[in-house]
């Protein structure tokens, strides 16, 4: 297979490691491995993850037939901090085109501006930039400037978690070509716009972690993270039947219900207790009970931080996404508990009907979606190599000489900057806003863009 457009996004989940492989956006493959190397969403050990990245890869490599050397990984909420940054940089004395360096320019000064000592960038999402500290403007290239400057939320991970990652990557063979925000990948494909714009709370129910993020005007703006998830869920099965956590785990997939008011009585089934003579008959209702307690604790813990930031009367609601989300019940148990309306998300697509793979397919169809912004972005955190080395480059057009500035050179350039901005306007207003006329460019042109 041709690799040029192959991505690969990838979950590292405390339980299992999730692959999906994106050609031209579209997806062609996904895959779950289990993993052993991580506690509570942190890695403890780094071969053991290594080998399930390693799998994870090598079989998806296998069902698409393709070589895998373009891979972006989630980074979960409960290691990003959020921070404000901005800068400023000179473009040229007497004026000239802003070109896609000026842009990579300004975007790391406002980075290295605002980051921390241990900790490293991860995103940076502009919210405007300024031509000349007056016009503000989405995309400031080809509008001419003395001065460009950008205001933005930078989001961080902790420098040593971030290495954890990146080494577990690179000893399951692999180069990550950058991150993304875990969250927002999530709300790409399980929220519509008006739930991005207006508020929603996404409730990811992890193998262990469970963590509600408020998106609101499309930005994460809080976070609630509780340490305990389907693992903790498992355990408590397994304490409480006397059986093995393999067993206690493929019992609550194939039995467990989150809401005890779908359960019955009267449907039992076996179980291999440890210490007892041959096995013993569990109902419903009984597993359901145990499952429960757990599931009341964690939505305890976690409606009382959306409370107190009034998440809970977004008119989003709750949308439930991960691998927890297989028990039935859960979003009629959100809905009454937190008196909100609440749904369960799972991609869509044949072979990744699953919850679990909401954050991998939501990683692919983020990077996908970016911007050319978004594109210059990844570039300046990353670097210029950042998007995989097989890929086409496109040298930037070469600037224009230094000149003595005229008379009413102010005024032409004013000018020209308005009619950059009325051509934008007139265009977007004469053509359909289609995917591939607004953000998604498509993976034709998605490696061949913006290096010098």
């Amino acid at each position: 297979m041709d690799n040029t457009n192959l991505l690969v996004g990838l979950d590292i989940g405390t339980t299992s490691v999730k692959a999906v492989v994106a050609d031209s956006g579209k997806v062609i493959g996904a895959v779950a491995v289990p993993n052993r190397g991580m506690r509570h969403g942190n890695i403890v050990d780094i071969d053991e993850t290594a080998a399930a990245i390693s799998k994870a890869l090598k079989e998806i490599a296998k069902k698409t037939n393709a070589k895998i050397y373009r891979v972006v990984t989630g980074i979960p909420v409960g290691m990003l901090q959020l921070e404000t940054a901005s800068d400023l940089v000179n473009v040229s004395d007497n004026g000239q085109e802003v070109g896609n360096h000026d842009v990579r320019r300004v975007v790391g000064a406002a980075i290295r501006s605002a980051v921390k000592n241990e900790r490293e960038p991860i995103a940076f999402l502009p919210s405007r930039f300024l031509i000349d500290g007056e016009t503000e403007v989405d995309d400031p290239r080809k509008m001419i400037a003395h001065s460009l400057s950008v205001q933005g939320i930078m989001l961080t991970a902790p420098a040593s978690s971030l290495h954890n990652i990146k080494k577990a990557i690179e000893r399951a063979g692999y180069s990550n070509n950058f991150f993304v925000p875990t969250p927002l990948a999530i709300a790409s494909v399980a929220l519509s716009e008006s739930e991005r714009q207006f508020g929603s709370v996404i409730l990811d129910l992890g193998g262990g972690v469970t963590t509600a993020t408020v998106i609101h005007n499309n930005q994460i703006k809080y976070a609630n993270i509780d340490f305990e998830g389907g693992s903790d869920i498992s355990n408590d099965i397994s304490v409480v039947l006397s059986t093995s956590k393999k067993d206690a785990e493929q019992i609550k997939l194939d039995y467990g219900y989150a809401d005890p008011n779908l359960a019955s009585a009267k449907n039992k089934f076996a179980v291999n207790s440890v210490g007892s003579n041959g096995q013993q008959m569990v109902d419903e209702s009984y597993l359901s009970e145990i499952i429960n307690a757990r599931v009341m604790q964690t939505i305890d813990r976690i409606e009382k931080g959306l409370d107190k930031h009034d998440a809970l009367k977004l008119p989003g609601g709750v949308i439930i996404t991960g691998g927890s989300s297989l028990l039935q019940g859960f979003d009629s148990i959100i809905a009454n508990t937190l008196n909100v309306k609440a749904r369960i998300y799972q991609p869509d697509q044949i072979g990744m009907r699953n919850p679990i793979y909401s954050a991998a397919y939501g990683v692919v169809n983020y990077a996908y979606k970016m911007s050319d912004i978004d594109f210059l972005v990844i570039s300046a955190i990353y670097g210029k190599d950042s998007f995989g080395q097989e890929q086409g480059t496109v040298p930037e057009k070469t600037k224009t000489s230094k000149r003595t500035a005229a008379v009413n050179e102010t005024k032409r350039k004013e000018e020209y900057n308005r009619h950059e901005l009325l051509k934008r306007e007139k265009s977007t207003q004469s053509k359909p806003k289609t995917n591939t006329q607004n953000k998604d460019k498509g993976f034709k042109n998605f490696f061949k863009k913006f290096f010098d």
